[in-house]
């Protein structure tokens, strides 16, 4: 279990069923919240504005929720640290059923919230576990280290030798894509070098094409594109690029060959059908990001179709097909990532 720490600002955040999740995670059930399959009130809480990526896909299920008929949906987004437990209190006090957002720069001031209402639910990105003392709060994370690793494979097949990797902070969130990715691009060239760097910002594209730049200049071949900005600068320079958590193709169809996608929809799917059945409770959603629960997956290659070497893409389906079937599982490495 890590230490309670106060991270930095966080990335922003954006169809299973119901079931109880994690036995021993958590206890206790929320009074009250049983209600027959119709609409729930649903408010989402980001820092960031909701085109960032992680947010993105969060914003993106829940408007899906919304059309669906499942949830009615508002979202406050830019919301500061500071700012970020009125916030909460603002939708608790209006009847909202199910606060989603994320808790990495206020963990403890957002645990306090949920405890004044426990008669809402309360699902939230965090870096920690649920707490038996907040029984309405539900974590999750975004566990896709699954498609990062297949992601990777396709890099090592592209690069000849050399990656950068521009992301936010070095927090476990981030790292363990990172590491993923790189044991995959080893697959395929075990002497792949790695430069690594950290803009200290979620959500600073100027910045972080810049230092993409600089990775470019001191001659990487590809680029990990953690953070916005970076697949511009790969797309002036003519190198090539690894999307993450969205896929870009579309907008760089000469530029990024493959994206690993986070699909928040099996854990909003689940929170919501629990909070409809009056089984909400502290548990850890993060698995639902996982490959096999469909939580994640590799981008189609589009414009790169055929491009990638036929020994990469046989390794990617095989390493896929024992992802899914559980044969392997992708280590989750939180540390930060080096470069080599």
């Amino acid at each position: 279990m890590r230490k309670m720490m106060y991270c930095p600002t966080r990335r922003g955040l954006l169809m299973g069923a119901g079931a109880v999740l994690g036995s021993g995670l958590g206890a206790g059930l929320l009074p009250g919240l049983g209600r027959a399959q119709t609409a729930i009130k649903v408010a989402g809480i980001y820092t960031v504005p909701v085109e960032q990526q992680w947010v993105s896909r969060i914003h993106l299920a829940a408007e899906a929720a919304k059309a669906a008929g499942q949830v009615d949906y508002a979202y406050s987004e830019n919301t500061s640290n500071t700012d970020y437990p009125r916030v909460m209190r603002e939708y608790a006090e209006s009847g909202v059923q199910l606060i989603v957002g994320e808790i990495f720069g206020v963990e403890q001031e957002a645990r306090e919230v949920a405890a004044d209402y426990p008669d809402v639910a309360f699902l939230m990105g965090s870096s920690f576990p649920p707490d038996d003392s907040t029984p309405n709060l539900a974590v999750f994370d975004n566990y896709i280290q699954d498609a990062s690793y297949l992601s990777g494979i396709v890099a090592g097949s592209m690069s000849k030798g050399s990656i950068g990797m521009v992301g936010g902070f070095p927090i476990p969130e981030v790292n363990r894509l990172m590491h993923a990715f790189m044991a995959g691009a080893r697959e395929m060239n075990p002497d792949i070098k790695f430069q690594v760097s950290f803009i200290g910002s979620w959500f600073d594209p100027p910045k972080a094409k810049e230092t993409a730049f600089a990775m470019i200049e001191s001659g990487v071949d590809m680029l990990y594109a953690e953070r916005f900005g970076v697949s511009d600068a790969a797309m002036e320079k003519g190198v090539l690029a690894i999307g993450n958590v969205i896929d870009t193709q579309s907008d760089y169809p000469d530029t990024v060959v493959a994206s690993a996608i986070w699909h928040f929809e099996p854990t909003l799917n689940a929170a919501v059908a629990a909070v409809q059945a009056g089984s909400f409770k502290a548990a850890d959603y993060g698995t639902y990001s996982l490959m096999k629960e469909g939580g994640c997956s590799l981008a189609p290659l589009g414009s790169f179709e055929g491009k990638v070497p036929e020994a990469a893409m046989a390794m990617v389906a095989e390493k896929e097909a024992a992802i899914r079937s559980g044969a392997i599982t992708i280590e989750v490495n939180d540390e930060e990532p080096k470069s080599t």
